[in-house]
């Protein structure tokens, strides 16, 4: 299945609209949302084909959303690609065990994004 929207879960404005950018001008359809509850009413809105999830979040963190999401069978389809400024292996191996289907580090750069969410397509 062809990866057309993408909901961007992250608490930093500046992060959502540098990636918002990137993402329309490579022809995706583009939400987000701002922590967990954000996130969770998105995707009752319009299920996306790709969610890009930070960890670091206030309340519930993007590793807890994504073990949630997973377990929630409306929406263990949809691919998780951690997005994150934690660049340690043990925070990249415990994101993929909650479900992630990739691990990438800010500052993010545009041609390594792509290439993951074209690895997904």
């Amino acid at each position: 299945m062809p990866i057309r929207s993408v909901l961007i879960v992250d608490d930093s404005k500046t992060e959502i609209m540098f990636l918002t950018d990137m993402l329309k001008k490579a022809g995706f359809s583009v939400s987000s949302a701002e922590n967990a509850d954000d996130a969770h009413k998105r995707l009752e809105a319009s299920k996306p084909d790709l969610i890009l999830m930070d960890v670091v979040m206030p309340g519930q963190n993007g590793f807890q959303l994504t073990r949630a999401i997973n377990r929630d069978p409306r929406y263990a389809d949809v691919p998780i690609i951690m997005c994150t400024s934690k660049n340690q292996e043990t925070d990249r191996v415990w994101g993929m065990r909650q479900g992630a289907r990739d691990y990438i580090t800010k500052p993010v750069d545009q041609a390594e994004l792509m290439a993951k969410i074209k690895a997904l397509g």
